[in-house]
């Protein structure tokens, strides 16, 4: 279910108020029950991945707990991850491993005759069940805190089931540790009016980031990419800087009515973003950017490389980089986007400590310094980005030349000026208010007014939203994660 949906407005309060209507021993299952049915409106049939998952990390933590032999601990999670990799790899990543096998043996002159297989098994018709990234993701953390003794196995199978299943976060995040959620979704929640209050003021931040900012950006992004030899370089150029804002409010937005849903129920989530754009180094981007994520490859991958593997942290970079890549998508673009920031990051990391004598003996400004990671590090984010949006390298390659070819100077590739002024009108409106509020403040602009002037803000609001909004039910960026 998208949360652009009618399905959706429908949906959510008919959840909040049997939520509230329920005594509390009940709660947890009528909060599964319809994130299954949220999850199962439109896949109805993958279901099942989920259900596994949720079975057998709950198996494994209980085993683990109850032995104490290292070496049954250590199987119990290995079944755990190869259980929740293997599905990942079935539906998300057969036909790219088989099709690169393919040409890989091929250029050694070994046919595998892959094509036939693939059609008579119909790998090219394999659903990706929405979501899968991110719930496999969470209930390995799980599996992972458990064996490690930082958190002891849920015993209650239905309470465990909604922590991989929480329908707010369940498709694009957060990605919740269960130190954290498992906890709330235990404690009694009483009707708290502030709390609901901003719920849904985050929400409807994420409906006008999504409907009315991300999706018109959209439009021009689409346009530019579909032309990557096109001889207008300045919209090209203009097309990647939209693509960056498009992608980040796309993904905030989710993350904003998911945060704002959980809310309204008395469930804090984790903030997944902190005002990335304004980051002065590629370092503090990646601190900023899906903290949920990066900190599950710090936690979980990174670490271990470093600590238990011995392996050269910056070659644990180059490697938690590529995990990265493919976690975003089964084609090598997001590969190459990846380990380009793997690489500007080990070049930012190697050279940090020259840099900072060199700044201190010429008696540079930190001001100036900080304006200059900025403009540095937000035009490198851009470029790479060419490759995350890009349908093959080769476009990427292509959009790369002709954006840097300077033909002309047009950039009306819509022939409408006015929805290109208001692209850039809107992001500077968004960027102004995340640069005071950041990201999980922002229902403060409405809370901390009079009354009046709220119920102007309101008026303001569903007119916007009226006028300006795209109303073509575009799926999340990250869905397709």
């Amino acid at each position: 279910m998208l949360f652009n949906s009618f399905e959706f407005l429908l949906f959510f309060p008919i959840v909040i108020i049997g939520f509230y209507a329920l005594p509390h021993k009940y709660r947890w299952l009528w909060l599964l029950a319809g994130s299954y049915f949220f999850y199962m409106v439109h896949e109805p049939e993958l279901i099942i991945l989920l259900c596994i998952s949720t079975l057998v990390d709950y198996y494994c933590g209980l085993k683990m707990y109850t032995t104490n032999n290292p070496k049954v601990k250590k199987r119990y999670l290995i079944l755990s991850i190869f259980t929740n990799v293997g599905i990942l790899f079935l539906f998300k990543y057969l036909l790219f491993f088989t099709t690169n096998l393919e040409s890989f043996l091929g250029f050694f002159g070994v046919e595998l005759l892959l094509e036939e297989t693939t059609s008579s098994y119909n790998f090219t018709n394999i659903l990706l069940p929405i979501g899968i990234s991110f719930y496999t993701f969470q209930t390995m953390s799980y599996s992972f805190e458990v064996y490690r003794g930082n958190i002891k196995p849920e015993k209650h199978l239905g309470e465990f089931a909604l922590y991989v299943a929480f329908f707010p976060q369940l498709v694009a995040g957060p990605i919740e540790r269960a130190s954290r959620l498992l906890p709330q979704l235990k404690q009694k929640v009483s009707i708290n009016i502030p709390n609901i209050k901003k719920g849904l003021i985050l929400m409807a931040w994420g409906f006008f980031l999504k409907v009315v900012v991300a999706d018109r950006l959209g439009i021009y992004v689409d346009e530019a990419f579909a032309n990557p030899d096109s001889p207008h370089s300045i919209s090209l150029l203009l097309g990647s800087v939209f693509f960056c804002f498009q992608i980040y409010y796309d993904f905030s937005a989710y993350t904003s009515i998911a945060i704002g849903a959980a809310k309204t129920m008395g469930y804090d989530l984790i903030q997944n973003f902190n005002r990335p754009i304004f980051a002065t180094s590629i370092a503090q981007f990646w601190q900023r950017w899906h903290i949920s994520f990066t900190q599950w490859l710090r936690e979980f991958l990174y670490k271990p490389l470093v600590k238990q593997y011995k392996i050269n942290r910056l070659t644990a970079v180059f490697i938690v980089f590529f995990i990265n890549g493919l976690w975003h998508g089964a084609n090598w673009t997001f590969v190459v986007w990846s380990l380009l920031n793997a690489l500007i990051l080990v070049i930012e990391i190697a050279t940090k400590q020259v840099r900072f004598k060199l700044f201190k003996k010429l008696n540079i400004p930190i001001r100036f310094i900080e304006l200059s990671g900025w403009f540095v590090g937000i035009s490198y984010i851009i470029l790479t980005l060419v490759f995350f949006r890009s349908p093959s390298i080769s476009h990427a390659l292509i959009y790369l030349k002709s954006m840097f070819t300077f033909g002309s100077l047009h950039i009306n590739i819509l022939g409408n000026y006015f929805e290109l002024f208001l692209c850039i009108i809107l992001i500077l409106v968004v960027q102004s208010i995340y640069y005071y509020k950041g990201n999980s403040k922002v229902y403060e602009i409405v809370t901390q007014r009079p009354n009046y002037v709220r119920y102007c803000m309101y008026l303001g609001y569903i007119l916007i939203i009226v006028l300006f909004a795209i109303n073509r039910q575009n799926t999340f960026i990250y869905f397709q994660f």
